[in-house]
């Protein structure tokens, strides 16, 4: 599962896509829009900053915009920024390995065998779906809703 730092840093990046290229948002709206704690926000943009998702402009008018355009910013290089590898066992993580304590061997542990698909599966669905992919699908289904009637008056 990820984390909440991760689906907070996920609902911010949703609000900086639906905002015109280049144009900062403040912290404290970002942090309303998603409710979001201010402080925990800051740490997590920060990241997100430093691993070049978003940049920053100080001052009047300043605040945080997206580095590239949402479609060139996959869900992968979020959660790898705020969370580490992929691995959903850690005998396959490249960045946090450790060893099973219950595995005699690795090389035949029926585990990180089918361990080792999940993860490419994991891996190639994170890196194929975009911002651009969160929001095109989060504006569908609204559209739908706004579609249906409502009988129950």
């Amino acid at each position: 599962m990820i984390s909440k730092k991760t689906k907070y840093a996920l609902k911010a990046l949703y609000h900086l896509a639906g905002q015109p290229s280049s144009q900062p948002v403040l912290i404290s709206e970002l942090a309303k829009a998603g409710n979001i704690p201010k402080k925990f926000l800051e740490f997590i943009l920060l990241s997100l900053r430093k691993g070049g998702i978003l940049q920053s402009r100080i001052g009047k008018g300043g605040g945080y915009y997206l580095a590239s355009p949402p479609a060139r910013i996959t869900l992968g290089s979020v959660v790898r920024i705020l969370e580490g590898d992929l691995a959903p066992v850690q005998c396959l993580s490249e960045t946090n390995y450790a060893k099973c304590d219950e595995c005699d061997d690795e090389a035949t542990c029926g585990i990180r065998l089918v361990m080792v698909d999940v993860n490419k599966a994991l891996i190639r669905v994170l890196d194929s779906l975009t911002l651009a992919d969160m929001l095109e699908r989060s504006e569908t289904e609204r559209s739908k809703l706004a579609n249906v009637l409502d009988f129950s008056i």
